[in-house]
């Protein structure tokens, strides 16, 4: 079963590009002139969207150099502890809402220090892939979109995220066993 979705995973891709392309045969359009248009679009937003991008990089920058995420760690390991959750891990969740470039650094930190396989990189590994940066998705593309009335968003965007944490601990507690 592996085998055959990686093969297919490996297949995906041409054949989505393939697919364009027949498309826009059929259909008689011009698709080197639809990509130059499309690539120039996304040039702009891009463009548009640069400034954001930068404060919050900037913005998890002095965040982790200022020892903050440590010192927040430190404050909330009674209650984090207590559910199978790492306090070592509160500063790779605090920054993976915001940049996940930036939450990489932290995880190849974590990796060095705890190592990979340890229970602390497997909830690494696992926790990076069940969360988003929400706080970097929302401003990015509800600017680029121009959307003023989020709603619930943001509150189901934590949510979720709380969700994919709690699930990690979850299956990093399995794989422990009893």
């Amino acid at each position: 079963m592996l085998s055959v979705l990686s093969n297919l995973s490996n297949i995906i891709i041409p054949l989505v590009i393939f697919y364009i392309i027949a498309e826009g045969l059929l259909m008689k359009t011009s698709i080197y002139e639809n990509f130059i248009k499309g690539a120039k679009d996304g040039f702009l937003v891009v463009i548009q969207i640069m400034p954001t991008l930068i404060g919050l990089m900037a913005g998890v920058g002095i965040l982790r150099a200022s020892g903050f995420l440590d010192m927040l760690g430190s404050l909330t390991k009674g209650v984090t502890e207590s559910f199978g959750f790492p306090s070592e891990l509160i500063p790779l969740t605090v920054v993976k809402m915001f940049s996940s470039s930036a939450a990489t650094g932290l995880v190849l930190d974590i990796f060095r220090e705890y190592g990979t396989d340890s229970p602390i990189g497997l909830l690494t590994s696992i926790m990076m892939s069940c969360t988003e940066t929400v706080f970097y998705t929302m401003s990015v593309y509800f600017m680029a979109a121009k959307v003023t009335k989020t709603r619930f968003t943001l509150a189901g965007a934590l949510l979720c995220t709380l969700a994919g944490i709690a699930a990690s601990v979850a299956i990093v507690s399995s794989l422990a066993g009893p």
